[in-house]
């Protein structure tokens, strides 16, 4: 049975992890046979309100991310990647607003060091990444210099963004995923599509997760 590591990066896709698209990604696991166990950053960073876009004051992206785990989650700074056969990121703009910068500066963006540590060790150690909706976009920016391919979707202007940090853009639906073998590397769409329904967005996902089960 494998043993997948999932990231959460806050509750609610304006600042944290887009909910429908980690429970998609737990369920698929389960669905296919694989274990996982969630992770998130112990850091505080701005929230905002979802119905106003108001910033609202702080919060702690892990205890942010256990509303959706039920409580059942790690701190990232703790993951050890050898009981772990692959590592998933699914999407919401947390991905790309507290787990690196590329929200505000694009391809020139930083990333959390702990995140980039932790990418890069997989990496290493061949294991595969999965990353859904605008988290492909910090996987660029961490192994942009291997050249990966990927997809978030049809939106030119990130492409053009990511494909400044050495990765390769490519088109993909909703309902699809990408797959770049050598990098094992799995990507798909989901809310980048924000006309998107929720069975869509799982849709891809399942088959994105189900590719991963089969690579680990």
């Amino acid at each position: 049975m494998r043993n997948f590591a999932v990231i959460l990066s806050g509750c609610g896709f304006k600042d944290g992890t887009e909910i429908t698209e980690a429970v998609s990604t737990l369920i698929a696991l389960k669905k296919m046979g694989a274990n996982y166990e969630v992770f998130s950053l112990d850091k505080i960073v701005a929230s905002t309100n979802h119905l106003s876009d108001e910033t609202l004051g702080e919060q702690n992206l892990l205890e942010a991310s256990a509303r959706i785990t039920r409580g059942k989650i790690k701190r990232l700074e703790e993951l050890n990647s050898e009981p772990f056969d692959a590592i998933i990121f699914p999407g919401g703009f947390g991905a790309a607003l507290h787990l690196c910068d590329f929200a505000k500066k694009g391809a020139a963006c930083s990333v959390d060091p702990v995140v980039e540590k932790i990418v890069n060790l997989f990496y290493e150690e061949s294991k595969p990444i999965g990353a859904f909706c605008i988290a492909p976009a910090l996987i660029a920016k961490i192994l942009g210099k291997h050249n990966p391919v990927l997809t978030i979707g049809n939106d030119e202007a990130t492409a053009k963004e990511i494909e400044k940090t050495g990765a390769s853009h490519v088109v993909c639906e909703v309902t699809d995923y990408t797959t770049d073998r050598e990098s094992k590397l799995v990507t798909t769409p989901a809310y980048m599509y924000d006309e998107a329904d929720a069975f869509e967005v799982y849709t891809g996902i399942e088959r994105a997760v189900k590719e991963l089960v089969e690579m680990a």
